[in-house]
């Protein structure tokens, strides 16, 4: 009795609630507690439509927020219905994975060095390309975990830059189980990956970097060279270079306007020739190589390049070189009427460095020359803003007229 005075007293438990509380406990143990009594109080809300209604929602894979939402009701009570078994929610079905894992893959691909080489799957193409009677077919298969994928939404970019013009026509021919387009596709994609050289390919799964090209693997690096030296035999590779430089210049003359000239040293690092030696910015010393010097448009696409084992330097390139091939290639150039018309017409502007800074120079391209290669020189015209600013800026641009 002093038990239940202090209970009463403590927690405001009356005696008859206490003692139902023991009744249960010695019947049915602690789980009475938690057992919910059949046919008990039904819900006001979940009438038998909306709970069809409900139950038709969840068939369909609706979730209980969704289902909730379209019904209007709480969510709480949606779940109280679900866990009282007046609602069911469709088992969650477990779907199989689409495609190939990567070590799957490698699996195969090691299984595969034991017949025709690591990653050779497509025995019947490869052995029917060797007879001479097929190539390479593109079929891309569903695979997971492919390493550098990222690359193929560049190919897009790639396509509008022309990366596939006039190849076949252009390059030299090859043949075997990899085509063309395969091969300038690895080309670019090795570009895209920071991989330098043919051989530091090498260290790429071949089977894996042929998934990025619908193929069962891509070509070995000797294999690879072997292809390059095809597709450039009698200066193919130049000429290919000079179409795809007129191509863009075509297809978007207003960013062959202006055009921009700067040399970079390419350094030497082979036994074969003693080459000139040249100061390298980058490494502070005077090294063996070579200087290319690049043509970019305005908005930084090369044009063509001009390689010089012997430097004259940037003026005499500029003048002898560059301008006269650029007075050829470049487009929608102005005509005697349009210049007779507006004094300052000009054909294009070259933009360079302060190393073509020579006001004989300047001069020379201002003043009508004597000679057949000089012919050009009467109708160019040197622009720039002041010459403090040319100073300051070490930037100095004219206009070819």
């Amino acid at each position: 009795m002093r038990a239940l005075f202090v209970l009463k007293k403590t927690f405001g438990v009356s005696k008859n609630n206490v003692n139902r509380a023991l009744k249960k406990l010695r019947e049915g143990g602690p789980e009475a507690f938690f057992q919910r009594k059949p046919g008990g109080r039904k819900g006001h809300v979940l009438k038998p439509q909306v709970l069809e209604q409900a139950q038709s929602l969840l068939d369909h894979g609706f979730t209980r927020h969704d289902v909730a939402r379209e019904l209007d009701v709480k969510l709480d009570t949606l779940r109280k219905a679900i866990n009282d078994g007046r609602l069911r929610e469709r088992e969650p079905v477990e779907t199989a994975k689409e495609g190939t894992d990567k070590s799957s893959r490698s699996a195969v691909d090691a299984a595969a060095a034991k017949g025709m080489g690591t990653a050779c799957t497509r025995v019947v193409e490869r052995a029917c390309a060797a007879a001479g009677e097929g190539e390479a077919q593109v079929r891309f298969e569903p695979c997971l975990d492919v390493p550098k994928a990222g690359v193929l939404c560049a190919v897009p970019a790639l396509l509008a830059n022309g990366i596939l013009e006039g190849a076949e026509k252009l390059l030299g021919k090859i043949s075997g189980y990899y085509t063309i387009f395969q091969i300038l596709l690895v080309l670019a994609f090795m570009t895209l990956c920071r991989i330098k050289t043919v051989e530091r390919l090498r260290e790429n799964p071949p089977g894996e970097f042929g998934k990025l090209l619908g193929l069962d693997r891509i070509p070995e690096a000797r294999c690879l060279r072997e292809k390059m030296d095809a597709l450039s035999e009698a200066n193919a590779a130049e000429i290919w270079a000079a179409h795809l430089s007129r191509h863009w210049m075509e297809s978007e003359p207003e960013a062959a306007g202006t055009l921009y000239v700067d040399g970079h040293v390419r350094v030497y690092h082979g036994k074969l020739t003693k080459l000139p030696r040249r100061y390298v910015t980058r490494q502070r010393l005077c090294l063996r190589g070579t200087t290319d010097y690049w043509v970019n448009d305005a908005i930084g696409r090369p044009f063509f390049l001009i390689e010089k084992p012997i430097d004259p330097g940037l003026i005499q390139v500029i003048e002898h070189e560059i301008v006269p091939q650029l007075l050829k290639e470049v487009p929608n150039q102005p005509d005697e009427k349009a210049f007779e018309a507006d004094a300052h017409l000009c054909r294009f502007v070259l933009v360079f460095d302060r190393e073509g800074y020579s006001p004989d120079f300047f001069a020379r391209m201002w003043r009508k020359k004597l000679g057949p290669q000089q012919l050009f020189m009467d109708r160019c015209k040197v622009l720039f803003f002041s010459l403090e600013q040319a100073v300051d800026n070490g930037v100095y641009c004219f206009s070819v007229k």
